[in-house]
């Protein structure tokens, strides 16, 4: 029987070093499968849920087209317009939809909110992002440098995390990290914040014993020699947006933007650039959210947290990543929804 079947995908530390290889690898045939117009629907008369607490562009799409292209049908919920955990707790909703659905997709806040839904559902149960923890972003990153690595395997390279490291894609970035074993530098001025958050406090407790992971303050160690430059928007989902925050940030992290002279320092002529997205790269695009006071006081004309030149470089492999969403998702439904292996 195939390994994954009924299984829950919630976070990547549920899955051995193992698994997490053969979900690329079922990816990469989906992928190819597609791409040759030779893919086979393997989920026709599937019922999948897709619930989003928060908004999102790529993780729905993917969703929805990784179900389509499979023959599965959809129905999109926002929690808003339902009575999911306000005249109905998480628990019932969890037994109600598990009788009506095959699958089921929840992007929301919290990570305990979502192991609940897990825990009193019959049916497999996936997570599209919660403030701790992202890992169907994470999976579609590994296919990604997968996919840019020669002569190396996964764990074999060097990956420079660099930014707000207290966010969800940090987060499961160490996770993927103590699994497979690659080397991962987290660059920022911050530590990793100590909370009362269990999740959180157990990946900090893991990071103790591993010496493949290392978190600093200088740019210089953290981005020699290294083959992925990772960066990420400063201001996290589920943040309050203000200019004060903004500006708060804009002076904690400027230093640490992804432009020119940072990839000149990787020494590393063929380095790739990864952004999970959405990015403020587009002066045009992120001006409407500050006044022109703090745009010109911190010299912001060509991006924010990644400048728009490295954005639209021939290092950036940073639309791929989006599309291998499509893929990686489509292996986590079908693995988890099938006896059979793909």
């Amino acid at each position: 029987m195939n390994q994954f079947y009924s299984k829950h995908f919630l976070k990547l530390t549920d899955f051995s070093k193992e698994e997490i290889l053969e979900l690329i690898k079922i990816a990469e045939k989906l992928k190819y499968d597609k791409k040759t117009f030779k893919e086979k629907k393997k989920l026709i008369n599937k019922n999948i849920i897709l619930i989003f607490e928060k908004n999102s562009t790529r993780t729905r799409c993917s969703f929805e087209i990784a179900c389509f292209d499979q023959g599965a049908n959809v129905t999109y919920l926002n929690i808003k317009d339902s009575h999911i955990g306000y005249k109905e707790s998480l628990k019932d909703s969890a037994r109600i939809l598990s009788n009506m659905y095959d699958g089921l997709q929840y992007r929301g806040k919290y990570q305990k909110n979502l192991e609940i839904i897990a825990k009193y559902s019959k049916i497999p149960v996936w997570n599209g992002l919660t403030n701790e923890f992202h890992p169907t972003q994470i999976l579609a990153d590994l296919l990604t440098i997968k996919e840019h690595i020669k002569n190396k395997n996964i764990d074999q390279i060097k990956l420079s995390y660099i930014g707000d490291i207290n966010n969800n894609i940090s987060f499961s970035l160490i996770e993927a990290s103590i699994i497979i074993g690659f080397e991962l530098y987290l660059i920022s001025p911050q530590k990793i914040k100590a909370s009362n958050n269990p999740y959180i406090n157990n990946l900090i407790k893991k990071l103790k014993n591993k010496n493949n992971i290392h978190i600093t303050d200088n740019i210089n160690v953290g981005i020699k020699n290294t083959d992925f430059i990772y960066t990420d928007i400063w201001l996290s989902m589920g943040e309050k947006t203000s200019l004060k925050l903004w500006e708060k940030k804009i002076n904690k992290f400027l230093n640490y933007q992804v432009n020119k002279s940072l990839l000149v320092k990787s020494k590393n002529p063929n380095i790739k650039i990864m952004h999970c997205l959405p990015s403020l790269h587009l002066y045009n695009h992120y001006k409407k959210l500050f006044n022109k006071k703090i745009i010109s006081k911190y010299k912001l004309f060509n991006g924010l947290e990644i400048t728009d030149e490295v954005f639209e470089s021939n290092n950036s492999i940073i639309f791929q990543q989006a599309e291998n969403k499509i893929h990686t998702i489509k292996a986590i439904i079908i693995a988890s929804l099938l006896k059979e292996k793909y």
